[in-house]
């Protein structure tokens, strides 16, 4: 069967997609510099591998801390736009000074600043040629590691090691794996949907919406969203489940919703949940039990979903449901 898709531009939380913005920002003719958080000590409120863009107008995106670091940065980018030189840069403060640099109980970062572009000044900053091939593979939800010399400044892309995660300073080097984006695939396009949507982009992730029934799957009441008009296990098998990806459903519909939570079961999915009472939960238990799964797949299903916040309307339980992706995200990395 043919997939119906209707794809536009995801205005998913720019925070998580300084590369993709800084070659939408070269397009527009502007000169840019990435700023990259390469170590931190004590409070720092953005962890290692946080960045921010910085345009040759002074325009940014993103951030590096919580405060004024945020200032000393773009000076020190603009410098680096006019010379072409990468930087690499320490903040550290402590006692009454330490909230007003946004290190609230003191601490330590470091900073990495690199021009984007081989015509630049002394011409060491990084190649827009790589820039591309690190935005492609991230497109492809390929995991790719960006390794970069602070002596130096020598730089490389390359695959990751089995299980390497570590992001950080190594041996003078610093090495950043891109993980894919975060994904969230919903099955029902309801009026949960409508509100759980922008939460999901602003915290960063992608968002995928599936429902075959046109009335539901509009742009227009979804815009900005990828939608495929079929069902989910006609759509999943072909764009696939990663462990950067979780699983809502909310059509309350059980030819919508038990694809979804099937596939969801043969994959690494971080996150599976489905809407509705403790009543429908156990019918819909039965049911997927009937159908030969065991209580390993049945137990990872949060039903209802969301965390029980007394949440009433749409848009408290995409709260709720926020909320509950989130802890299950962050638990998994701890």
């Amino acid at each position: 069967m043919k997939l119906e898709v209707a794809v536009t531009q995801s205005p998913s939380s720019s925070f998580d997609r300084i590369p993709e913005l800084a070659l939408d920002w070269i397009a527009q003719g502007r000169q840019v510099a990435i700023a990259t958080v390469v170590s931190t000590w004590g409070s720092a409120p953005r962890p290692i591998g946080s960045q921010m863009l910085i345009a040759d107008s002074g325009e940014i995106e993103g951030s590096v801390s919580g405060g004024c670091v945020e200032g000393a940065v773009v000076i020190e980018a603009q410098e680096t736009l006019r010379t072409g030189l990468p930087v690499l840069l320490e903040f550290g403060v402590s006692g009454e000074d330490a909230f007003s640099a946004g290190l609230a109980c003191g601490g330590e970062i470091k900073v990495v600043v690199e021009p984007v572009g081989e015509d630049i000044g002394a011409g060491r900053g990084m190649p827009i040629a790589m820039l591309e091939d690190l935005v492609a593979a991230r497109s492809t939800r390929s995991r790719i590691v960006y390794e970069v010399t602070l002596d130096r400044w020598v730089r490389s892309l390359r695959e990751p090691c089995q299980d390497e995660a570590q992001i950080g300073i190594t041996d003078g080097t610093y090495v950043h794996p891109h993980e894919p984006p975060l994904r969230l695939i919903i099955a029902g396009a309801v009026h949960v949907a409508q509100a759980l949507i922008p939460m999901a982009q602003v915290v960063g992730f992608d968002v995928v919406l599936i429902d075959p029934r046109g009335a539901f799957a509009t742009e227009d009441r979804f815009p900005g969203v990828t939608i495929h008009k079929d069902y989910p296990d006609e759509v999943l098998p072909q764009i696939g489940i990663d462990h950067r990806t979780a699983i809502v459903t909310l059509a309350h519909d059980p030819k919508i919703d038990d694809p979804a939570l099937e596939a969801g079961f043969t994959s690494d999915a971080f996150y599976i949940g489905a809407l509705g009472s403790r009543r429908t939960q156990g019918q819909r238990l039965e049911r997927l039990s009937a159908r030969g799964y065991g209580p390993e797949d049945l137990r990872r299903i949060h039903g209802p979903v969301g965390l029980d916040i007394g949440a009433l309307g749409p848009a408290e339980i995409a709260v709720s449901i926020m909320a509950e992706l989130v802890a299950r995200h962050r638990s998994r990395l701890a």
